[in-house]
C-alpha cells in the first residue's frame, strides 16, 4: 500500500499563499502545510487551519531566507546565526511555542524554509526538537520518504516548467515505493509576492487541484494521508 502526504509549504508568508493552500486541500489533493509562525499572515493561516481541521499542519522552521541577486546567492534576511547551536535551539524551540499558541497543540511534524534544517548545527537541533516532540523531520526520518520533485525551478533559480505538470506530478507518484511518501508543494496565488518563486505557485496549484490527477491517483489506489494519520498507524502497529 502506498500513502501519500501532499504538503504545502510556506502557510502564513502571504494572504494569497494561504488562499491558495486552503484552495489545493478543498478542491484538491493538498492535505497538509507546514505553517511559518513569524510572517505578516501567520495568524489568518492558523484560523483557516483551525476552520478546515482535516488539513494537517506542522512548523515550518523559519531562520533564513536566500535569493540570487546578480547571479549570486545574498541572504535576504536572518534570525539568527545558523552556526551557533545556542541562538539555533532557541530561536526553533520559540517557534515551536508559538505555533502551540496558534494552533493549541504540537506540530505533527517539522521542517524547514530552504530547507536549512539538513545540515550542520540546525540539522542537529531540529533532529534534537524533532525527537522531544516524538514528530517526523522532512528527509530525516526513514519512515517517510520525501519527493521534492514537483517544482518549477532548478537550483540555480532557473524555470523549469516542466516539473509542475500533470505528467511530472503523476511521474513523481509513479515512482513512489509502498510506505509512506511526503509529496512538497508551493501552491499560492502569487498577488505581487515578492520571491523568486512566485508564478510558479500558479501553476502548482491548477495541477494539484486537477481532476486528472485526483483520477490517478485513484487508479493507482494511493491513499491521501496526513502526518497526524502516520503517527496514528505507528501507534497502531
Amino acid at each position: 500500500m502506498r500513502y501519500l502526504i501532499v504538503n504545502a509549504d510556506d502557510f502564513g508568508l502571504t494572504a494569497g499563499i494561504n488562499a491558495g493552500i486552503v484552495e489545493a486541500h478543498s478542491r484538491g489533493i493538498v492535505t497538509s502545510a507546514s505553517l511559518m509562525v513569524k510572517q505578516l499572515q501567520t495568524a489568518e493561516a492558523a484560523h483557516l487551519a483551525l476552520a478546515h481541521p482535516q488539513l494537517g499542519i506542522g512548523l515550518h522552521i523559519d531562520l533564513c531566507e536566500w535569493e540570487p541577486v546578480n547571479d549570486a546567492w545574498e541572504q535576504i534576511y536572518a534570525r539568527v546565526d545558523v552556526g551557533d547551536p545556542a541562538q539555533v535551539r532557541a530561536e526553533i524551540e520559540a517557534q515551536v511555542e508559538l505555533f502551540i499558541n496558534l494552533m493549541g497543540r504540537k506540530p505533527d511534524h517539522l521542517d524547514s524554509h530552504q530547507h536549512v534544517h539538513l545540515a550542520g548545527v540546525v540539522r542537529n537541533e531540529s533532529l534534537r526538537i524533532a525527537g522531544r516532540l516524538e514528530v517526523p523531520l522532512r528527509k530525516l526520518d526513514s519512515r517517510i520518504a520525501s519527493c521534492g520533485e514537483f517544482y518549477g525551478q532548478q537550483q540555480n533559480a532557473k524555470a523549469y516548467p516542466e516539473g509542475v505538470t500533470v505528467a511530472s506530478l503523476i511521474s513523481s507518484v509513479d515512482a513512489m515505493a509502498d510506505g509512506w511518501t511526503e509529496l512538497v508543494c508551493h501552491p499560492g496565488y502569487a498577488n505581487n509576492l515578492k520571491s523568486i518563486y512566485a508564478a510558479e505557485r500558479e501553476v502548482e496549484l491548477a495541477v494539484l487541484c486537477s481532476p486528472e490527477v485526483q483520477q490517478a491517483l485513484r487508479a493507482r489506489g494511493v491513499e491521501r494521508r496526513t502526518f497526524g494519520d502516520f503517527d496514528l498507524d505507528r501507534f497502531r502497529s
